[in-house]
């Protein structure tokens, strides 16, 4: 993998220094928002139940309270990080559009 590749906005012969410092503040920012989203995901159990899927499920207080739980937690917080990797990614990809700055 070229590293030239992943930085070729910085790379451009475009000679705005708006549009570099921009550039390397979105793929910083998208950096830590992917290596964020790999950490929650790690960090959720599985969705297996084992054993206690063949006799049926029954209604627990965790089960009632499962917004509350980390579990639900993480889940959102995974969800918030890939929805802003998502939107910093089309802001990136917008802003590589050379008409722009032209």
């Amino acid at each position: 993998m070229d590293f030239s590749t992943i930085f070729a906005s910085l790379l451009a012969p475009i000679d705005y220094p708006a549009y570099r410092v921009t550039s390397l503040i979105l793929i910083i920012l998208m950096f830590v928002a992917a290596l964020a989203a790999i950490v929650l995901v790690m960090l959720q159990p599985g969705n297996s139940q084992g054993i206690d899927a063949l006799s049926g499920s029954s209604e627990t207080f965790y089960g009632k309270n499962k917004g509350k739980s980390t579990e639900s937690i993480l889940k959102r917080w995974t969800i918030v990080c890939l929805v802003v990797l998502a939107v910093l990614a089309v802001v990136f990809f917008i802003i590589s559009i050379e008409s722009i700055w032209a």
